[in-house]
């Protein structure tokens, strides 16, 4: 689809992979773009059958199809969210000369983690992360597994170590949520404080709801 010109406060990538959790990376993006920022989404595989299974969501396989279904779906004008897919090389997000300025993989799984911190970019979603980390621009992986094994925690900390941020999908309650949604805007307030982009998804500690 053809972009209008315009200039976007940020633009951030959003990956879903097939970890349980798409909750959270849907609602990312709905944040995002309430924001005003340009989205980039990419959606692995395994993440499109997590789509289906959790939130009832048929993503078309084809990425100009996927996008006009998400464009729909978050009720956004062309250009403000794009959909790549998953060996899409020519995307902007495959190249240093075009790096977004950040990038969320939400959730994340292990593979996928496994890969990132490997440098082995056998999918577009492992390529923009290893551009957005040697570009020096922020990378935050939402990772959704329990337990982790050792091989988990020396992948995290060998990309925490190379400056990603690792985030694990670990929701706070000493704000008694009573719904799901509640639960979800919590990690996704967090994640957008990790960014810069404003919202008012939460009361912040020590602040009155």
């Amino acid at each position: 689809m053809s972009e209008p010109l315009q200039d976007w406060p940020k633009t951030i990538t959003v990956a879903l992979t097939g970890a349980s959790g798409s909750q959270y990376g849907l609602r990312l993006v709905e944040c995002l773009l309430a924001a005003g920022m340009r989205v980039y989404l990419l959606i692995s595989q395994a993440g499109q059958v997590v789509l289906k299974m959790e939130a009832d969501l048929e993503v078309p396989a084809r990425p100009a199809e996927a996008e006009s279904f998400f464009l729909d779906y978050f009720d956004v004008q062309p250009g403000q969210l794009r959909v790549f897919g998953r060996q899409q090389w020519t995307a902007p997000v495959a190249s240093g000369s075009n790096p977004p300025d950040a990038m969320v993989i939400c959730p994340c799984t292990t593979g996928t983690l496994a890969s990132i911190a490997a440098g082995v970019s056998t999918s577009l979603i492992d390529r923009a992360a290893d551009v957005t980390m040697k570009e020096s621009r922020k990378l935050i992986l939402v990772i959704r597994e329990t337990p982790f094994t050792a091989i988990h925690l020396e992948n995290m900390l060998r990309l925490a170590r190379a400056g990603a941020v690792i985030m694990p999908a670990n929701p706070g309650f000493y704000f008694k949520p009573t719904r799901i949604e509640q639960i979800v805007d919590f990690m996704v307030a967090r994640i957008l404080d990790h960014l810069g982009v404003p919202h008012r998804l939460m009361a912040r500690w020590g602040e009155s709801n």
